[in-house]
């Protein structure tokens, strides 16, 4: 297993629209992908598990992959999320 801990800059937190980029992304992955945020731990492949997490812009989060292509899976989605999830 991978991680990487991570501060959210969206403006708007993980609402809508960069929680489904975000998820689609995550169901090209063939690694598990989790975040964790808080107490929660949140399956990253469900656009509805996202946006029920409530992720609010400058909350720190932590990135999980496990599996074949963790590795390549983690830095695809940090570059994502860094870059702001088409925002």
């Amino acid at each position: 297993m991978v991680s990487h801990k991570m501060i959210i800059t969206n403006p708007s937190g993980l609402h809508a629209r960069p929680a489904s980029v975000l998820a689609m992304a995550a169901g090209k992955c063939r690694s598990n992908v989790v975040m964790i945020y808080g107490e929660k731990k949140i399956q990253v492949k469900s656009v509805l598990n996202i946006m029920a997490a409530g992720v609010k812009t400058g909350s720190e989060v932590e990135i999980q992959c496990e599996g074949a292509t963790e590795a390549e899976d983690l830095k695809t989605l940090v570059t994502l999320i860094e870059s702001g999830l088409g925002e």
